[in-house]
């Protein structure tokens, strides 16, 4: 590495790890609520992600953070007083940019208005919805504890408390219909988030649907699904700028975009990921999974489990693996900007991927083909093995 001449843009992850119920097909650091008859140790994790912020700072010193996203597990289990004292501590800790987007996930099935107002109170400015569908079938086939009412019901709230709003939602469920799968997508356009997430349902190891798998549809009618929907919410406006990500003009998710763009992320929490750049290195580290190993650590001092540096060799395909996932790429300048080395060293496995038709360089940009997005793991199999 020839060295970062500068850090790239920095955001803050914070994990918070229960729910009601773990669903079927997760395969998230998730863990059920079943501390003392079903409470959670809220006070005393949120201690813990203090200290752990505090004992990180040093390695972000004097570094704006862009955007803080909480994730989970279901953060919305937490109380607006929780997440007003978190980013409370966030901003005496950390220079925070004055438009930071922050980001909280919620489920259906555990908000109300008044949750929905303070959290804005407390700061969060932007919301991630788990609707994954608006269909009391497919939900109950989900296990997920909210039904096709309360799903509507948070929407409508959450549209109505935070400027911006994002939906998850699933197709390809199980026994699901193409004519299904649109009328979810439809739901969702009636409702008009700026932001929507489709995911197809992937059967990930050490679910119980991997090891009991539904019925699901076959290869050809979830293709089908894919298209209609991607097709669908162009025809409303929605530009589809990552995988699964869809925004309406200027909305995309910036912290995600960090992510994706090859940024630096701070993350907090058990199980949480962080990626850090410095002149001359990048760091990967991570955090216990298990929620009363890592509080226990956070409140001795030493949060971080494992640390470890991103290779010379693992730095293409680390790079590509994110920056592919956006549908327009990024600029060709960014890999030496954000990874010190020079994309030439990766001439020969672009010219591979050319070759392919997985892979175009226009205008000053990288990014996959329409064929490579749809091939978008063999794609990065040339990277893994430049």
């Amino acid at each position: 590495m020839s060295g970062l001449t500068n850090p790239p843009p920095l955001s803050l992850y914070i994990h918070i790890p229960w729910c009601v119920q773990k669903c079927p097909y997760c395969d998230f650091n998730s863990h059920e609520s079943r501390h003392k008859n079903g409470e959670i140790p809220e006070a005393a994790y949120v201690e813990a992600l203090i200290a752990d912020l505090a004992l990180s700072t040093p390695k972000i010193w004097g570094r704006k953070i862009k955007s803080i996203f909480f994730g989970g597990g279901t953060p919305s289990l937490f109380t607006p007083e929780s997440i007003d004292r978190i980013l409370s501590q966030v901003r005496a800790l950390t220079p925070l940019e004055y438009d930071a987007e922050i980001t909280l996930e919620a489920n259906p099935g555990t908000v109300d208005s008044a949750h929905f107002s303070g959290y804005k109170d407390a700061g969060v400015n932007r919301l991630s919805l788990g609707i994954q569908s608006f269909n009391a079938d497919y939900l109950k086939a989900l296990g997920r504890i909210h039904d096709d009412k309360q799903a509507l019901n948070a929407a409508t709230l959450a549209l109505a408390t935070f400027e911006r709003v994002n939906f998850d939602v699933m197709y390809a469920l199980p026994n699901q219909s193409l004519e299904d799968a649109l009328q979810d997508a439809e739901q969702a356009l009636r409702l008009s988030p700026d932001h929507l997430s489709f995911y197809h349902l992937t059967l990930e190891p050490n679910t119980p649907f991997y090891h009991a798998p539904p019925n699901l549809p076959d290869d050809d009618t979830s293709a089908t699904m894919q298209i209609e929907i991607e097709s669908l919410l162009a025809r409303h406006g929605y530009m589809h700028y990552e995988t699964s990500a869809f925004a309406k003009k200027g909305q995309q998710a910036r912290h995600n975009l960090n992510y994706w763009q090859f940024g630096d992320y701070l993350g907090i929490g058990a199980g949480a990921h962080s990626k850090l750049s410095y002149h001359d290195k990048i760091t990967r580290e991570t955090r216990p999974k298990h929620p009363k190993a890592y509080m226990e650590q956070a409140l001795q001092g030493s949060a971080v489990e494992r640390e470890w540096l991103i290779s010379q060799d693992a730095l293409g395909f680390e790079f590509m693996m994110n920056a592919l996932r956006l549908i327009d790429g990024v600029p060709l300048s960014l890999f030496q900007q954000h990874t010190g080395r020079n994309l030439l060293t990766l001439e020969s496995t672009i010219k591979q991927a050319q070759n392919k038709k997985l892979l175009a360089i226009e205008h000053g940009y990288i990014k996959p083909t329409l064929l490579g997005q749809r091939y978008l793991n063999e794609l990065l199999q040339l990277f893994l093995n430049d």
